[in-house]
């Protein structure tokens, strides 16, 4: 749902970008367009759309797009993509229930926002944009009264899997969630069959979230089209430390409402 407000985030010595919600469908294809050169071209997703150079879904017109611009040359240079529950009901699900069975968090659906398709240009992967982008979600959470993030996080599949299961045997023994807010995957990864070598480097946005007090809610799923092991995040927005909610609710100043 394309958001009549935006947010922009600067500093003393003037903005260098610009938080936005796209508000018009001209930028909210600015957002499929660095989707589509990060998934597709960068990684080798396999991305099928009406239109070419476009990473589009059903999904797209009930989200709310988050755009960071480079306020000096106009190029949208990181996106992440919320799905309210009320567009979610509009929906018939969230996006993630194609990838897990979501019936043990189904009654913490009500007051969940949805996360996805997190990307930002391989220029400005500094830490500042995505800093940027979790500003403008806290925000979002706050005047929405949300009280759990839930959406996927990706792990290449790129070495034939051995990555991911390494990451995400490292990341079970601490992370993984509570057994009544576990979900399963519909199409699994073959965990028995991936030989793990040595620990796996934790993708930074897995991270991210693991550092804000986020559970995995069980095993990955396996994703052909984007060829990436899928594992489904769950935060409590109690779960999150007040500094960082500070730091994020303060870094985030809404321009209209």
């Amino acid at each position: 749902m394309l958001r009549e407000r935006s947010l922009k985030v600067g500093s003393s010595g003037g903005p260098r970008f610009v938080v936005e919600y796209a508000r018009t469908m001209r930028e909210m294809r600015e957002a499929q367009r660095l989707r589509h050169a990060v998934f597709a071209e960068e990684m080798g997703a396999r991305l099928t759309g009406p239109e070419h150079g476009v990473d589009e879904d059903r999904f797209d017109v009930l989200c709310d797009h988050l755009l960071v611009r480079d306020a000096v040359n106009g190029e949208v240079v990181g996106t992440y993509r919320i799905l309210s529950p009320e567009a979610a009901r509009e929906a018939g699900g969230c996006y993630s229930a194609q990838e897990f069975d979501l019936a043990r968090v189904a009654h913490l659906l009500p007051r969940a926002v949805e996360l996805g398709r997190s990307c930002i240009h391989p220029d400005y992967r500094t830490g500042a944009v995505i800093s940027l982008l979790w500003g403008g979600l806290a925000d979002y959470m706050a005047r929405g009264g949300y009280e759990h993030l839930i959406g996927c996080a990706s792990v290449s599949l790129a070495d034939g899997g051995d990555s991911a299961a390494a990451i995400y045997r490292e990341v079970e023994a601490r992370h993984l969630a509570p057994p009544e807010y576990r979900v399963f995957p519909r199409c699994p990864l073959p965990m028995e069959e991936i030989h793990a070598g040595g620990p796996g480097v934790v993708p930074p946005l897995l991270k991210g979230y693991l550092r804000l007090g986020a559970w995995v809610g069980g095993a990955p799923a396996w994703d052909p089209d984007f060829n990436t092991a899928d594992l489904f995040m769950l935060m409590p927005l109690a779960r999150i430390s007040p500094r960082y909610l500070r730091h994020y609710l303060g870094g985030a100043r809404p321009l209209a409402a």
